[in-house]
């Protein structure tokens, strides 16, 4: 909502599209500001473009699996390496995002219960805008300091140690988990509402469009888990019908509530203060609590962190849970070492896989802010439903006869939109964040021709 703002314009801080058009570099992103509705909106019509492709991808092989499993299966080896390496890109920033964020949330429930710990231990090392408490006063210049974030890394941890030992996903426990999620969101809206401030909400677009681009580019890895909806082609008795259907619900209700929270949270403060703030939604709250009239929101406060804590636990424990096994998978075809394949023999889950997985996440999650690893998790996700969406294309051309239990409608006109929808929000992201992710591209590329395309099991074919 807020962006970023650094001392003086840089080229590697500006948005990739703005400086493609106007030539000049800007001091850091543009806050969306109230208008951060609008970029949900947008972000939520991108995914179905996306969504769609994704269903008929899945479609086409009949088990259940990620976009690299169905990738490997239709388009070859090259292009299912590509797609793993950046799905690990997508779910490790995704979790080191959340985790930053879970920590934020646990030092604010600390502070509940009027416990403080040490500054330096509860904050990221690297902090590139600063921060600041309430009055605005500098608690760390920007730049790198003395510290680590303690409870970001503890939490992917423990998490970790679950996940080695076993865990199995229940429905009914998810069920609970969302239920509690929705619960939070509309408590926090209904209570906001009555401390509502409209003209916090002018100018509505405060950057125009290039904020609303911005935004949607930054906000883009909270849809991250909508495509699960795409991979149950083959349940749907009339998946032509009930599929798009599933989508489209799915994206609308999560839109109304992440819209309705922008909405609400861009009315009770300034949009402009909660940058940088990895708990923007319980820390306005806390503001709130401490004016005259905000007692209310103190019992709120808390049962929002709990709701949005649990959430986060789960949102963790979900993405560990994938990351491991596409480490498995493409060590189980003999892309990465077969080490990353081996099962333990009591617990009968693949423990290097998953330890591995919780360290890659841990200990960035402890050095770096939320918005360096969200834009990283951003850049990963959309370069991957890219590839998802060529896919389709190729595939259409190549196996036009294959069997599809979904067709995203219109033609080719679905996957050409998702590609085009992807590319624009993905040059929303500043010149640094495409200079890393093409570092981690040639990583990968390095690594598949060096090590992993002479040791697959297609080697020998060659």
């Amino acid at each position: 909502m807020a962006g970023q703002r650094f001392d003086a314009p840089s080229i590697e801080n500006t948005p990739l599209l703005h400086y493609l058009l106007t030539h000049t570099a800007m001091a850091g992103r543009p806050g969306a500001g109230p208008a951060l509705a609008l970029s949900l909106v947008l972000v939520a019509i991108v995914c179905v473009f996306t969504g769609l492709c994704y269903a008929e991808l899945a479609s086409m092989i009949p088990i259940a699996g990620s976009a690299y499993t169905y990738t490997y299966a239709t388009l070859g080896e090259l292009v299912a390496w590509i797609i793993g390496w950046d799905l690990i890109l997508e779910y490790a920033f995704s979790n080191m995002s959340v985790s930053v964020g879970f920590a934020a949330h646990t030092v604010d429930l600390l502070d509940w219960f009027g416990l403080h710990l040490p500054l330096m231990w509860i904050s990221p090392a690297y902090l590139p805008t600063g921060l600041q408490d309430f009055a605005g006063h500098d608690l760390y210049l920007p730049g790198w300091h003395m510290g680590f974030n303690i409870p970001a890394f503890l939490v992917v941890m423990i998490l970790t140690v679950i996940l080695v030992r076993g865990i199995r996903e229940s429905a009914r426990t998810n069920n609970i988990l969302v239920l509690v999620k929705i619960c939070a969101i509309l408590v926090f809206i209904v209570a906001a509402a009555s401390f509502v401030k409209p003209h916090y909400w002018h100018p509505f677009m405060p950057n125009g469009w290039t904020g609303v681009l911005t935004g949607g580019s930054i906000i883009f890895f909270t849809y991250i888990g909508f495509d699960s909806v795409s991979t149950a082609a083959e349940e749907c008795r009339n998946p032509q019908r009930d599929l798009p259907f599933g989508i489209l619900a799915t994206l609308i209700a999560c839109t109304l509530l992440y819209g309705g929270v922008a909405i609400a949270l861009s009315g009770i403060v300034p949009w402009h203060s909660v940058m940088g703030d990895a708990a923007p939604v319980v820390n306005a709250l806390k503001r709130l609590s401490l004016m005259p009239g905000g007692e209310r929101l103190h019992w709120v406060r808390l049962f929002v962190l709990i709701g949005a804590m649990l959430g986060m636990i789960s949102s963790i424990l979900v993405f560990q849970l994938g990351q491991a096994r596409v480490w498995f998978a493409m060590s189980r075809d003999r892309l990465l070492p077969t080490v990353f394949s081996n099962i333990h023999p009591r617990f009968r889950t693949p423990a290097v896989a998953t330890w591995v997985a919780g360290f890659v996440v841990g200990i960035p999650a402890g050095l770096l802010d939320i918005g360096t690893v969200s834009n990283l998790s951003n850049i990963g996700t959309l370069f991957a439903f890219v590839l998802v969406s060529i896919a389709v294309l190729i595939l259409r051309y190549r196996e036009p006869e294959r069997h599809r239990a979904f067709r995203a409608p219109l033609g080719p006109l679905f996957p050409v939109l998702s590609i085009i929808f992807c590319v624009v929000l993905m040059m929303g992201l500043e010149v640094l964040t495409w200079l890393a992710f093409f570092a981690w591209l040639l990583a990968g590329l390095l690594i598949y021709f060096f090590y992993s395309r002479h040791r697959s099991e297609f080697a020998g074919m060659r």
